[in-house]
């Protein structure tokens, strides 16, 4: 009998269903990436769903040729652990916005991330709500003006990353929806991580944000304004690769590589560090002063909460003794009269 699994295509994940995303949505890169990596991980698509909140992000589901939930605005982190406790064999997805994850549903989110549940939380962040027509979102920039805040938001805007870090994330990483190639890589990678992965992928909203990451993807600047993180490697960046970042007592410096500054002197990239100190200040670099970092920020062990909710039940049916009425009827029990 043979066993081994179909060659899988891009095509296969594709859904019959028309995409109804603005023209030129950043959205549209994401989607694209996830069909291509998915035949390299080698799942078949029965075995793998997509759970979704509220907003653009959301619809995504819809679009694969997977199972998928959509489910309500905040709430995906909490229906996808029920489902990887129910069912650990499967592959979940968690698909999400800025303005889904980090407003109403970020509670779920910090308790999912904590547990380390084994799926693959990735979060849109175009710092607008775009389904709802344009209003601030917990990611906009102070000062950003929008339909909800007209003469300027005051609030100081999350940052997904250090959030995430802060819940003790054991996978964490950035990618870019104009970065096709480094998006596709970082998302294939993100799958092969046990327990919670989780990437914030930066994308424009072209018609209610449009260029809010231009300084990322704009060919003629983009260079100088990103680092991209390379395991066990110095961080050096630049269009001709004659920046660098270190760390002057604890403080990072942008520092221009020549005479007596060399790699030597660079911060090198340990994204399996045990403690999340650098990944934290890395989290938390914002042009001008250093570049904007991309790639895998963190990426640790530990035991998976569904592994452990089934070892628990495993236990306890171990432990238990008698038929069902006896236990009913043991312990602290009472009569009412």
């Amino acid at each position: 009998m043979n066993t081994a699994l179909p060659v899988l295509k891009a095509s296969d994940f594709a859904s019959d269903q028309d995409i109804r995303w603005c023209p030129g949505c950043g959205d549209y890169s994401i989607l694209a990436q996830m069909k291509k990596i998915l035949p390299e991980v080698g799942i078949e698509p029965h075995k793998i769903v997509f759970v979704s909140g509220i907003g653009c992000s959301s619809r995504f589901p819809y679009y694969m040729n997977t199972y998928g939930m959509h489910t309500i605005h905040g709430r995906a982190p909490a229906v996808a652990t029920g489902l990887k406790i129910a069912n650990p064999d499967l592959t979940v997805f968690v698909i999400t916005g800025d303005g889904d994850a980090l407003s109403i549903g970020g509670n779920h989110l910090l308790h999912l991330i904590r547990r380390n549940v084994d799926l693959n939380i990735i979060l849109f962040n175009n710092r607008i709500y775009g389904l709802t027509k344009g209003q601030y979102s917990p990611t906009s920039l102070q000062g950003h003006v929008t339909k909800s805040t007209p003469t300027g938001s005051l609030d100081h805007p999350l940052n997904p990353l250090s959030v995430v870090l802060g819940a003790d994330a054991t996978f964490v990483a950035r990618s870019i929806d104009f970065n096709t190639k480094h998006l596709g890589e970082t998302l294939y990678q993100a799958t092969q991580h046990r327990g919670t992965s989780f990437v914030e992928v930066l994308q424009n909203c072209n018609v209610f944000n449009d260029g809010a990451w231009e300084h990322l993807t704009d060919k003629d600047v983009k260079d100088d304004n990103l680092l991209v993180l390379r395991h066990g490697k110095p961080m050096v960046y630049g269009k001709n690769n004659d920046k660098g970042v270190r760390l002057q007592t604890l403080t990072p410096q942008s520092v221009v590589l020549g005479g007596e500054v060399t790699e030597q002197h660079l911060l090198v990239h340990d994204q399996s560090a045990p403690e999340p100190h650098i990944a934290n200040l890395l989290a938390r670099f914002s042009n001008p002063e250093l570049p904007v970092p991309i790639g895998v920020f963190r990426q640790v062990s530990r035991a998976c909460y569904e592994e452990q909710v089934h070892q628990q039940v495993h236990h306890a049916k171990a432990k238990s003794k008698g038929d069902l009425n006896s236990i009913f009827n043991s312990g602290d029990t009472w009569t009412v009269g």
